[in-house]
């Protein structure tokens, strides 16, 4: 019997998540999964070798090798033969993140909604959110709700910031595809495209009438700017800026 794929740790999400030939029309695409994204990042973005990289993304040494080689041939046959690169899936785990304040003991009975939070509303930016509003549902009501600190939390930390303090539902405005993915990965049910106050989308979501985009988007996808750290927002084309 198989033995089972150790998920690769991914402390960033990409910036950007596709690319294309400017000078013809991609006819084809070449997915590149988000494991084989860290290890290009680290091995050639940030010079690590590879048993550095292993222990960063916990996997052994072996298995960087394996994953980069593998980009390696990916990324030659987007440019060599003008298609388009796509960076999404993959076996991944995203790095923990330590919060630094208590928080209320999740009973087994509540469901635990997290709210990008700004002055009492909905914040419109996921990656960019430094507070969330957590509120317990049981039965339909709020039996318990708190605002916690992202403490400069990047998007790419954000996941694993939401299932540190166990979360298991998002309620946001914009959110990036990278975001989307890495929500999955934790196993935490996506509300986007929400507005206005962030106590009446709990207590709408708790009585089973919460509207929400299930195709909400990010529209400043085109005013990235090397540095930013972006988020999402159901952008269906990367972690834009306003995410």
């Amino acid at each position: 019997m198989p033995r089972p794929t150790r998920c690769r740790r991914i402390e960033r999400l990409p910036e950007y998540r596709s690319f294309s030939p400017d000078d013809a029309e991609a006819t084809a695409s070449v997915l590149l999964t988000l494991d084989e994204y860290e290890t290009l990042r680290l091995l050639d973005g940030e010079n690590l070798t590879q048993e550095s990289c292993a222990v960063r993304m916990n996997i052994s040494r072996t298995t960087v090798t394996a994953i980069y080689d593998s980009a390696r041939r990916k990324i030659a046959d987007a440019l060599v033969n003008g298609k388009r690169l796509l960076i999404t899936g993959g076996c991944c785990e995203y790095g923990p993140v330590e919060i630094t304040q208590k928080i209320i003991e999740k009973r087994s009975s509540c469901m635990r909604v997290a709210v990008t939070y700004d002055n009492g509303e909905i914040f419109q930016h996921f990656g960019h959110t430094e507070q969330f509003k957590v509120y317990d549902i049981q039965d339909g009501k709020i039996v318990n709700e708190q605002i916690v600190d992202t403490n400069g939390s990047g998007h790419g930390a954000l996941a694993g910031f939401l299932s540190a303090v166990k979360a298991d539902v998002l309620i946001c405005g914009g959110i990036g595809m990278g975001a989307q993915i890495a929500l999955v990965e934790a196993g935490i049910k996506l509300y986007g495209g929400v507005q206005g106050s962030a106590d009446e989308a709990a207590k709408a979501f708790a009585e089973g009438r919460l509207s929400y985009d299930p195709d909400a988007r990010c529209d400043c996808h085109d005013h990235h700017h090397e540095g930013d750290d972006c988020g999402h927002g159901h952008c269906q084309d990367h972690d834009c800026h306003c995410s």
